[in-house]
């Protein structure tokens, strides 16, 4: 009898064993493919719904965290600049090339680029710095002292660089860049950024483009398009025009000042990212 059940027992087991395994998903409509949703890989055909901010809301949601919010500026730099850093590392790994170019304005975003070359040396990169006209707040002067002690060089043949790199970092102007008059020697660097074959990745704003009307229709930014985009806090107006892959970095706004300025942050980062990656606007 145990020799007969045993006999049974090995005949199902031998039939299951020869069917296709079928998985059954009741609730999807039998009608229509199941299509996998990747969180890293946001869809272009998604819509855009979160605010952008223009040049005077930039400014009053800054001040507001320097002055209710309790930041100091150097924060807010060692803030965006990590994030920033983060956003490379993603569209940059350390397997397409180690070699960095930094080019670095006068302006706050500037101090993001010098921050975020010094994250990048400590993920293993080898970044360059370009800083012409380095301003002489100590914040900037502290920034310039860290790089130098890690033996990261500051070089003044941008046009040289460029062509020794394997990713440019735009962080030359940000939201406050007004005007379409660009002085030397920035107005000569962003056309040979804009004419370089080599990715690009700009900080809050692509350096020449207007922040309410995007890219400017003259000029040595006239063209100038970047991959990718690390907008900071907020995406700013002139988003519309970036065709680039397009990420928001500064996971620090309080809810308060989300609410005020309706920026609706709350579950867009996942885990410890400090960045998260944006749909493109169509």
């Amino acid at each position: 009898m145990q020799r007969t059940a045993a006999t049974r027992l090995s005949n199902i087991l031998n039939t299951i064993s020869k069917r296709p395994l079928v998985f059954q998903a009741p609730l999807c409509n039998p009608n229509k493919p199941f299509v996998p949703v990747h969180a890293h890989q946001p869809s272009n055909k998604m819509s855009f719904s979160m605010k952008t901010l223009g040049a005077q809301e930039a400014i009053e949601l800054d001040k507001e965290l320097m002055s209710s919010g309790g930041y100091s500026l150097d924060q807010l730099m060692e803030l965006a600049g990590l994030a920033a850093a983060h956003a490379i590392y993603k569209v940059h790994p350390l397997s397409n090339g180690q070699r960095i170019l930094v080019l670095c304005g006068p302006g706050n975003n500037g101090g993001d680029g010098l921050v975020a070359a010094r994250h990048l040396w400590y993920y293993g990169y080898k970044p360059t710095i370009y800083f012409p006209k380095k301003g002489k707040n100590e914040i900037f002067e502290r920034l310039s002292t860290q790089l130098q002690k890690l033996g990261i060089p500051f070089t003044e043949d941008y046009e040289t660089a460029l062509k020794e790199t394997d990713h440019i970092v735009d962080a030359i102007f940000g939201f406050s860049f007004t005007g379409t008059t660009i002085r030397a020697p920035f107005d000569a660097v962003i056309a040979a950024m804009k004419s370089s074959p080599i990715p690009t990745t700009s900080i809050d704003v692509p350096s020449s483009w207007d922040i309410e009307h995007g890219p400017p229709s003259e000029g040595p930014g006239k063209d100038f398009a970047p991959d990718n985009l690390i907008s900071l806090m907020a995406p700013k107006h002139l988003v519309k025009y970036f065709k680039g892959r397009h990420f928001l970095g500064g996971r620090f706004c309080p809810p308060y000042l989300e609410e005020k300025y309706g920026l609706n942050l709350q579950g867009l980062y996942k885990g410890v990212d400090q960045i998260a990656e944006l749909p493109r606007v169509e």
